[in-house]
């Protein structure tokens, strides 16, 4: 199955290729936006499932697998264009940890892409018109951890050693064929680097999203320095953050399109900050749909939300951006 059946655009040779590069295309020309679904492991724990060990939602598709396309559909419903799969924490490394063996873990991560688009066919189904698509989450190393890094970077890994990591899982999931991989919470430069290199010749677009703290990566890189490769990576169509705080995305947004000319991708947590060590949220929500305006106005061309941020927001993005 592949997600090429929700979508309703022709294939386009060469990178970008498929459906999302077709919309992304349009929407850019429109000068209109798609909007992104919001957090999969809140959405999940809402509906009453425990996320408390380190595979987080990763865990459910082998235990739960329905209850995935339910939060998927959730999004749909709510006026999201593209659903994020369930594979941020997905690794080969991660289900190993959990006797889990290899071809069954390449299984699963197939799975999350296929659930998606099962919430798409479903959504479609229930009569929702507009383009719905599926974008692959690939994060960092730090996921696999589960020890919080994933918001510092400098694992102590080379670049190579980063791209390694990386690339099966991307070849697990790009075989399913998502309609663009999203390469999503990278902390810093080196890893970014990895993930631009383990993308190529994989015939599957990709966008390319920091967590950031201010106007640096989370390990401590200027933002023009790191968005600057992805400028030049034909198969990244779209650049920016997530994973970050609400009221670092203006910055960001100006920053990605000066560098790179690119679409940009926005798609921020709540505002709450993740506390590691108690694996709780901490703070409050500063997440307001009155922002999205003047993100769409500084050149953000796909936004929605991470962490924290439900269906019911997304709503009111979809409402407020159409």
């Amino acid at each position: 199955m592949t997600s090429n059946t929700p979508g309703s655009f022709p294939h386009i040779p060469g990178p970008p290729v498929g459906p999302f590069a077709a919309a992304l295309a349009a929407e850019v020309l429109a000068a209109e936006v798609l909007v992104l679904d919001g957090g999969m492991s809140n959405q999940l724990e809402s509906a009453g499932h425990d996320l408390s060990d380190e595979l987080w939602s990763a865990r459910l598709l082998a235990e739960r697998p329905e209850a995935i396309t339910e939060a998927h559909l959730a999004y749909y419903e709510a006026g999201a264009n593209v659903a994020i799969t369930s594979s941020y924490q997905a690794t080969f490394e991660g289900f190993a940890k959990r006797r889990i063996r290899r071809e069954r873990a390449a299984e699963l991560m197939s799975l999350s892409v296929e659930l998606a688009v099962d919430a798409a066919v479903e959504a479609k189904a229930k009569g929702i018109t507009r383009p719905l698509l599926v974008a692959a989450s690939v994060g960092p190393y730090g996921a696999m951890l589960a020890d919080g890094s994933e918001y510092r970077g400098r694992y102590g890994l080379s670049v190579a050693e980063l791209e390694r990591f990386h690339r099966p899982r991307l070849e697990a999931l790009a075989a399913t064929h998502p309609d663009v991989l999203a390469l999503e919470t990278i902390p810093d430069t080196d890893e970014a680097e990895a993930l631009l290199r383990a993308i190529r010749g994989l015939d599957v677009p990709a966008w390319l999203s920091y967590t950031v703290a201010g106007d640096r990566t989370r390990a401590g890189q200027p933002l023009e320095e790191a968005f600057a490769p992805a400028a030049d990576a034909e198969e990244v169509v779209a650049v920016g953050v997530n994973c970050c705080s609400p009221d670092d995305v203006d910055g960001a947004i100006e920053t990605a399109v000066r560098v790179t000319g690119k679409p940009v991708v926005v798609y921020p947590n709540s505002g709450e900050t993740w506390d590691a060590s108690a694996r709780a949220w901490t703070g409050r929500s500063t997440f307001t749909t009155a922002q999205v305006e003047g993100w769409r106005a500084a050149g953000a061309r796909l936004i929605g939300g991470c962490c924290r941020v439900g269906p019911e927001a997304i709503s009111a993005i979809a409402k407020t951006l159409g």
